[in-house]
């Protein structure tokens, strides 16, 4: 379920501080309810490229096709990532988040953890469309368990990366974030179904 941006503005996460100039895009409930210590499951769920089949054709072929689209335009090539075009968010933390390890490793991804702690994860990619954010959080929800939350944030890339942002935007509502939070309820399902699976 998609959530006003005071959903992520009005909780004490670290990222306000970190990340100011970067712009809120989406905010988002995930399907993941569980207990106040389900946090480490959720990002190991994220940051695993495992069990992809889960998501649908649709959602899958949307990427290949920006994957490819990339490719062949050079939107995502290693000079415009992050350490080349943009400074890693990870330079901005300060001295309690930067000791820290960031988080895992993403498997099929191209997004790079910057900070966890016990209940707020950062990610971040960059091309040359924009320097993009992915936190996920943990927070309480109304039932008295938890559940995860998810904050887009962006940094375009001048105009042509505030047009591309523009031009992808009916495709994230109708097509992406509708799949992929179907994709996200169905592995949490069966993770809590069969624990085993991580």
């Amino acid at each position: 379920m998609r959530l006003p941006e005071s959903a992520h503005t009005s909780r004490p996460w670290r990222i306000h501080d970190i990340a100011p100039d970067f712009r809120i895009e989406d905010v988002w409930a995930l399907p993941t309810p569980g207990g106040p210590d389900d946090f480490p499951r959720l990002v190991r769920q994220v940051a695993s490229g495992k069990n992809s089949s889960e998501f649908s054709v649709i959602y899958r072929a949307l990427f290949a096709i920006r994957w490819k689209l990339g490719a062949l335009l050079g939107w995502d090539k290693d000079d415009t990532g992050v350490g080349a075009r943009v400074p890693s968010l990870h330079d901005r933390l300060p001295a309690d988040l930067r000791d820290v390890p960031p988080g895992p490793v993403f498997e099929g991804a191209p997004f790079r953890s910057v900070y966890r702690t016990d209940s707020e994860w950062v990610s971040e990619i960059a091309n040359r469309t924009m320097h993009g954010v992915m936190h996920i959080g943990w927070v309480p929800d109304e039932t008295g368990g938890y559940r995860g939350q998810m904050a887009v944030l962006v940094k375009p890339n001048g105009v042509f990366g505030k047009l591309y942002m523009a031009g992808i935007l009916p495709f994230r509502y109708l097509l992406v974030y509708p799949a992929l939070m179907r994709g996200v309820a169905r592995r949490w399902q069966a993770q809590t179904d069969d624990p085993v699976v991580e």
